[in-house]
């Protein structure tokens, strides 16, 4: 085997799992889950069966990833992130027709106790702030914070906020491109 499982976690067979990928205690991989390599798979995570996950993932203690997610390469998901997978809820109605499904691009950090509702795309090097409740899509590189979220300006790749000409104070890189989300800035 070429990635740590801890003995306490879970991990089925039909699951796939990357090189150099770390599972930790008591986390459960389901059937046909794709786990890239070099991920680290914190304390109780949850993933469920037919998820997709990148390569360089940071999925730190009892997040929950159910069906329908897809995350890709070089994401960072704090404690206690929840996904949903159903827009309408009930116990006794479940069926694959309701899954929603919900895309984290390339990049994206997810803040501590977060919940991401079923439907949204997190654009690449996007930042959700911890707690925050998001309902919608959000930008390349947006920032957002609340309940619900909102977009409140703009992060550089290494996650410094970007200043009013989209550039980054500490790296000084500078994202012109931005300016058609402009608009999208809730005040």
């Amino acid at each position: 085997m070429d990635y740590f499982v801890h003995p306490t976690a879970e991990v089925d067979k039909r699951a796939k799992i990357g090189k150099e990928t770390k599972i930790w205690h008591h986390a459960q991989i389901r059937e046909f889950a794709e786990v890239g390599e070099n991920c680290n798979i914190g304390k109780g995570v949850y993933i469920d069966k037919n998820v997709r996950i990148g390569k360089r993932v940071k999925i730190q203690n009892y997040v929950s990833v159910y069906q329908g997610v897809k995350i890709e390469d070089d994401v960072f998901i704090g404690p206690s992130v929840t996904f949903t997978n159903d827009k309408n809820p009930r116990a006794w109605l479940w069926d694959e027709s309701r899954l929603c499904r919900t895309l984290v691009k390339g990049g994206a950090s997810i803040g501590a106790n977060a919940t991401i509702i079923c439907g949204v795309t997190i654009g690449r090097y996007a930042m959700v702030g911890a707690g925050a409740v998001v309902t919608k899509d959000v930008p390349p590189h947006g920032l957002v914070l609340g309940n619900p979220a909102k977009l409140v300006g703009f992060v550089c790749e290494c996650g410094e906020k970007l200043d009013k000409n989209f550039k980054c104070p500490k790296c000084k890189k500078s994202f012109p491109g931005l300016k058609k989300y402009q608009e999208l800035i809730e005040k």
